[in-house]
């Protein structure tokens, strides 16, 4: 018995073998990384190399290739290339953030020349492309009334068709219905502008307008707002409908009380998102608004600029100060763009469902 209790009171051995492999510390990878990244400089400094980017591919491929070798010396094969596989994955966020950070960095470098009070509050009007000077707010405005218009015209066709969708389609209309909507999504912003302006302009005899660029935006818009709601409305659970139908609620009035209301934050997510998209839009502008100099409040007669035709148009007229009110345009587009993703990531944030903290 004395011995039994001696063997239960005895410190245990440790085990040996895999379970008991040596472990490289937490700071392991970031001590390679900076590592990697002064040899890597150091490398294409000796080297000649004169690119950045070029120093940080060999920065890159050091930094793989010694974290695997250190894990496969200390813990083994196995634990190598699960830590490569790791190191893949941050190599290759890395080298998609470098082009988004080189973007954006010459972008505010170049356009910061300009952006002021004058170049946001004044017009191309009475000033020549060769000099300095002017401003884009009328290529802001007409950004604006565009890109709401395409908004107060998409956005209901988009949901309502989305909701049928969802709560109504079944058989071959639903399913001719969903085939055009991706189609649509797949379509050329170019194709867009060319159909509006054959139909709209050529056909119709209209003339150019901020309208008819609103209404290539509208094309391009709508399958946007018709996929996210359409996802958004499917995640609404079916017991919300069921104790609503079990009540006697009309299913109409299900949509417009219960399921509508649950899924209003992803919905307005998608549609502020779709915004952000086609206010860069290009190819339709250019074809459709045909452009101004001036000031024009009504985007329903005569032509109008926005922010994508003014970049393109200052970039055409291919001088110094050309270069800089372009580049001060795409900043100030860049910002607007900004701003909606973080209106439609608050608003997210604030509409999402609300869970306990137990």
């Amino acid at each position: 018995m004395s011995h039994t209790v001696n063997d239960l009171t005895a410190p245990q051995a440790r085990p040996h073998g895999r379970l008991a492999q040596r472990r490289l510390p937490r700071w392991t990878p970031l001590a390679i990384a900076v590592g990697a990244v002064l040899a890597g400089a150091g490398i294409g400094a000796g080297a000649g190399l004169g690119s950045h980017v070029q120093w940080g591919l060999i920065a890159l491929i050091l930094f793989v290739a010694a974290n695997y070798a250190l894990t496969r010396a200390v813990e083994g094969r196995r634990q190598a290339k699960d830590r490569v596989a790791t190191s893949l994955v941050y190599a290759c966020f890395v080298l998609a953030i470098v082009p988004l950070y080189s973007l954006i960095e010459t972008t505010v470098a170049k356009g910061a020349k300009v952006l002021n009070g004058t170049f946001l509050s004044h017009s191309m009007g009475g000033v020549l492309g060769t000099e300095p000077g002017g401003g884009i707010y009328h290529a802001i405005i007409g950004t604006l009334e565009q890109v709401g218009i395409a908004t107060v015209i998409a956005v209901p066709i988009g949901v309502f068709t989305a909701v049928y969708l969802v709560e109504y389609g079944k058989g071959a209309l639903a399913k001719a219905i969903t085939f055009f909507v991706d189609v649509m999504t797949g379509i050329p912003s170019i194709v867009a502008g060319l159909f509006i302006l054959s139909f709209w302009i050529l056909i119709l005899g209209f003339g150019f307008s901020g309208f008819a660029g609103s209404l290539a935006l509208t094309i391009l818009m709508m399958p946007i707002v018709v996929r996210s709601t359409e996802e958004m409305l499917r995640l609404v659970p079916n017991e919300l409908r069921e104790a609503s139908y079990a009540l006697g609620v009309p299913k109409w009035r299900t949509i417009v009380s219960i399921v509508v209301p649950t899924s209003i934050g992803g919905i307005i997510t998608g549609v502020v998102l779709a915004v952000a998209r086609i206010a860069g839009e290009t190819a339709p502008v250019l074809l459709l608004v045909f452009g101004s100099q001036v000031i024009n409040n009504d985007p329903f007669n005569g032509p109008q600029s926005s922010l994508p035709f003014y970049i393109y148009e200052q970039y055409n007229l291919g001088n110094t100060a050309s270069y800089d009110r372009a580049w001060g345009a795409a900043l100030v587009l860049i910002i607007l763009v900004m701003i909606l993703n973080l209106i439609a990531r608050g608003i997210a944030r604030w509409k999402a469902p609300k869970t306990s903290g137990r």
